[in-house]
């Protein structure tokens, strides 16, 4: 049982890497450092959820965004099915943003 725990750290830490790919069409810093990303958990069966918002319901990436996401997560080794949530509470805001996102874009 413990390997299956350990793998599906690895898968999960993969999948967080290929999330740091993804990144907000309007702000140069990718999704995960700009806290889009609030929950990613993987099953023992090598399915994948993401939860993650926004910066805002009328993003213009509102479409695209999530379904690269989940293109991204799918094509990690180890998934075998990927879902994504987009959720709007609790909204986004910059306090979400890591310290080298904030640096990044001079919040600090």
């Amino acid at each position: 049982m413990e390997t299956v725990s350990a793998n599906t750290k690895d898968v999960e830490a993969q999948v967080i890497e290929a999330l740091r790919a993804c990144y907000d069409p309007e702000i140069p810093v990718n999704i995960y450092e700009l806290g889009l990303i609030y929950d990613v958990k993987v099953e023992p069966s090598g399915l994948t959820k993401v939860v993650m918002t926004l910066t805002s319901p009328h993003c213009p990436a509102a479409a695209e965004l999530p379904a690269e996401v989940e293109s991204r997560v799918r094509d990690v080794p180890g998934v075998t099915d990927a879902e994504v949530d987009v959720v709007w509470d609790p909204p986004w805001d910059p306090s979400k943003m890591s310290e080298a996102a904030k640096l990044q874009l001079g919040f600090m």
